[in-house]
């Protein structure tokens, strides 16, 4: 087996953009808005090449204070990104999400990297930030599911009770089917990645066990959370006019 990874070539990083455009034309063609989507392609291009070099001076340095401070930003930029799904926008609400996604998140992740993989240092930032930042998005997606499900439920007169079971079992569903297909439909990123660099794929099963684990674990969490931190039925429904 070849343990070499691929150097990709500034101009064949240029080609993977051909199916982009041709999407880009295609929802210009059908006066979609293309605009949205441009902008959408050229943020992740600016956000990625600037998190490498960022990451690449994280990793070198290994100092704590970063690598917390890293995890701030995560869990700040995920809580900003769940507001925007929900009506009852005040602090409290913002409030709200963050410390969900952080109980689910933070703590998860600490745990598998401290008990599973046993990290010496604890903060290790190879293994801490992309492992973090995986379940800070699955839990940023679930929560957001969580919430708008929630709020549409009580605005058809759902029982309050009866509305948190719902939005739960929803907020769940990207994550149980990804669980359900992982292996025989889809092989994710992270053991594709190691799988690519030269890992065993024996081994890359177990670092995806344990990131599917997380994954399932942390959203559960952070989006039963989410459900139990909010005050009444009556409250959301005035916050919402």
């Amino acid at each position: 087996m070849n343990n070499s990874i691929l150097t990709i070539s500034v101009i064949n990083l240029s080609l993977a953009f051909i199916p982009v455009l041709v999407v880009l034309i295609i929802l210009f063609r059908w006066s979609l808005n293309s605009r949205s989507a441009l902008y959408a392609v050229i943020r992740m291009l600016t956000q990625l090449i600037l998190i490498g070099y960022a990451l690449s001076y994280i990793f070198a340095i290994e100092n704590p204070a970063i690598v917390i401070l890293v995890l701030i930003v995560m869990l700040t930029a995920s809580s900003f990104i769940s507001f925007r799904t929900i009506s009852n926008k005040n602090p409290t609400a913002f409030f709200t999400l963050f410390v969900s996604i952080t109980i689910g998140g933070i703590t998860t992740v600490l745990f598998m990297t401290g008990i599973v993989l046993e990290l010496d240092p604890w903060f290790f930032p190879q293994y801490l930030i992309p492992l973090a930042g995986m379940i800070i998005a699955n839990c940023m997606n679930t929560v957001s599911l969580a919430a708008e499900r929630f709020e549409s439920e009580l605005r058809n007169k759902t029982a309050y009770d009866d509305a948190r079971r719902t939005a739960l079992k929803t907020s769940l569903i990207p994550t149980i089917n990804s669980l359900l297909a992982v292996g025989l439909v889809s092989l994710p990123g992270m053991m594709t990645g190691q799988i690519l660099s030269g890992v065993d794929p024996l081994i890359a099963v177990r670092y995806q066990i344990i990131v599917m684990c997380m994954v399932f674990g942390s959203s559960g969490i952070s989006s039963a959370c989410y459900l139990i931190l909010q005050k009444s039925e009556e409250s959301i429904l005035d916050a919402n006019g």
